[in-house]
């Protein structure tokens, strides 16, 4: 039995894969912000149809949404499409910290349920 040879990334999958550190952080962005949207989506319950019209976008759209493509919409269009939702989006800059010439970008979602009295 071969052994497999496992490499340990540096702790961001886009630039594991080979992308530029100015694209791996676009698409740490954009990740987390598909991500909310996509729980947002599946918490609510809402059918592909559903979401779309309250998009504002074609079915065929959502279903790449959905399905995680996110080069079909840029960093804007996704805060807005989570803005529509009642979603707040916050962006936090700072400088970097001593000794480290370059930032780094870092994504965070807070999730809290709505409870329904009953």
């Amino acid at each position: 039995m071969t052994r497999a040879t496992v490499t340990k990334g540096i702790g961001n999958v886009f630039r594991d894969l080979g992308f530029s550190e100015e694209k791996s952080a676009e698409l740490i962005l954009k990740s987390s912000l598909l991500q909310a949207l996509q729980e947002t989506i599946k918490d609510r319950g809402w059918k592909q149809l559903e979401a779309a019209a309250r998009l504002g976008i074609n079915q065929a759209k959502m279903s790449k949404l959905l399905a995680g493509q996110m080069a079909w919409f840029s960093i804007e269009r996704l805060v807005s499409f989570l803005s529509l939702l009642g979603q707040d989006v916050e962006v936090t800059v700072r400088k970097a910290p001593r000794g480290r010439q370059l930032g780094t970008v870092l994504a965070r979602t807070t999730r809290k349920l709505d409870r329904v009295a009953g």
